[in-house]
């Protein structure tokens, strides 16, 4: 972590956060399995199965958290644009 916060590794640390981040307001009651497009410009993999929506390997544990400037579900671990 400390070393993405050199300012030499700035793009770096922009891709990984935008690439937790899709545009619009996206609930819980809304998800379904499919490609979503993150503000960096690649897609995640979400899938819902038996009740378990997962993020890429990372899985949702806390869904609809609101917040001022959109919805946050939370993931269990962080993902990795390619």
């Amino acid at each position: 972590m400390e070393d993405l916060l050199k300012p030499e590794n700035k793009e770096k640390l922009v891709a990984i956060l935008t690439y937790h981040v899709v545009a619009g307001k996206v609930m819980a009651a809304d998800v379904k399995t499919m490609k979503a497009k993150t503000v960096n410009g690649q897609s995640l993999d979400v899938k819902v199965a038996d009740g378990v929506v997962t993020v890429d390997k990372a899985k949702v544990v806390k869904t609809d958290v609101g917040a001022s400037n959109g919805v946050i579900h939370v993931i269990d671990t962080v993902v990795l644009p390619n």
